[in-house]
């Protein structure tokens, strides 16, 4: 374990956690980021605890979440995840005690991974927030009315291709294949048809 009282070491274990706890808040379920961030900060927490550390930076650390679920609630909010970015670079890198105004940790270490993560994270938590509040792209309902035509002979269950795509439908009259059909209803994935007049 002595490796990991190496400042640089203690500060990618770190950032590292700081990374998989904003990837598991905007997307929960698997529990593996969650034990992997738990698993960073476990390691961190320890070097911290040996080679002591700046409450302040602490401070700024636990601060950082604040922005950051504020900008996880609706999209357009970039300006708020790019402050808990700079906030966790600031927080890490000067987590660990100094002497003056130099960080613990490697000047060059720090810029490469800070950018490295703090790229990451704008990316893809952009991306999930954004994706988490966009509407379908296909939106059923705009099937009603459209009009389509028969594959299958229908009665009381067919297939009719609609918009491109083929769909199981369902008639209360009899409709021959290959006829003109609109939909007049939907019922989950089936749709509800009958027989286009010409």
């Amino acid at each position: 374990m002595d490796f990991v009282l190496n400042a640089n070491i203690a500060y990618v274990l770190l950032v590292l956690g700081s990374i998989l706890t904003m990837l598991a808040i905007v997307t929960p379920g698997t529990g593996l980021l969650e034990i992997g961030a738990l698993f960073s900060f476990a390691l961190a927490g320890f070097a911290a605890y040996n080679l002591g550390f700046n409450l302040w930076a602490l401070i700024i650390l636990v601060i950082m979440l604040i922005p950051f679920l504020y900008a996880t609630r609706k999209p357009k909010r970039e300006i708020y995840l790019g402050i808990s970015v700079l906030l966790m670079v600031i927080g890490s890198i000067y987590l660990y005690p100094t002497q003056g105004f130099k960080p613990a940790v490697d000047p060059i270490l720090a810029i490469i991974v800070s950018l490295t993560s703090g790229f990451f994270v704008w990316l893809v938590v952009q991306k999930t927030i954004n994706a988490m509040h966009n509407k379908p792209d296909h939106d059923l309902g705009a099937l009603l009315g459209q009009i389509g035509e028969s594959k299958t002979a229908i009665y009381h269950e067919g297939s009719v291709q609609v918009d491109g795509e083929l769909w199981s439908a369902r008639s209360e009259k009899k409709i021959p294949e290959g006829r003109k059909i609109k939909v007049v209803g939907r019922d989950g994935f089936i749709l509800l048809v009958e027989m286009e007049k010409d």
